[in-house]
């Protein structure tokens, strides 16, 4: 039975938090201390913090805990897929539906639409990201990380993973130095 408590304690928060974890965080405190008295307010809002102090999506890593607090592993693992699970849900059905009618020209519009779009956010977000760098560690830096990241994906065809770890160990080696 604490099971089944434990995954409709965050499947409906799940389902009715629209906007993500912010605004799901009073749902699950209502269904974990209201509902159900797993913990007292103080107890969520020290849970909560702690939450937030670690990196990733806030209400899987409450759920994960709490259902782990509540079930063991087994009520972890099922707390966690509860509140991942409206997602999956609404993407499986929009996926039937695209894919039922992708033929369309409805449809091949929309990716017509949506890729340039898509392009710009990631232009955006790039520049954000290239001027931050600017900022923080100035010109040379900057350009030297994206000239060396350009060959190794490019000319050397390296794994951006590998990239991306490359440039973490050289962003930790001259942090070194620079501070």
């Amino acid at each position: 039975m604490i099971y089944w408590q434990i995954f409709l304690a965050f499947f409906i928060p799940g389902i009715l938090g629209y906007g993500g974890g912010p605004s799901s965080i009073p749902l699950i405190e209502n269904e974990v201390v209201g509902t159900y008295g797993w913990m007292t307010t103080q107890e969520f809002s020290e849970v909560l913090a702690a939450g937030n102090s670690l990196p990733g999506p806030i209400a899987t890593k409450l759920a994960a805990y709490i259902g782990f607090v509540e079930g063991g592993v087994l009520g972890g693992f099922i707390a966690l897929f509860a509140t991942i699970a409206p997602s999956i849900i609404l993407m499986l059905l929009l996926m039937a539906i695209l894919l039922k009618h992708k033929d369309k020209p409805q449809v091949k519009n929309i990716s017509k639409i949506v890729r340039p779009v898509i392009a710009v956010l990631l232009a955006v977000m790039t520049y954000q990201f290239a001027k931050d760098s600017i900022i923080s560690l100035g010109t040379i830096y900057t350009i030297l990380m994206i000239i060396g990241s350009y060959i190794l994906l490019e000319k050397v065809k390296l794994h951006p993973a590998f990239v991306i770890v490359i440039a973490l160990a050289v962003g930790a080696i001259t942090g070194l130095y620079i501070y």
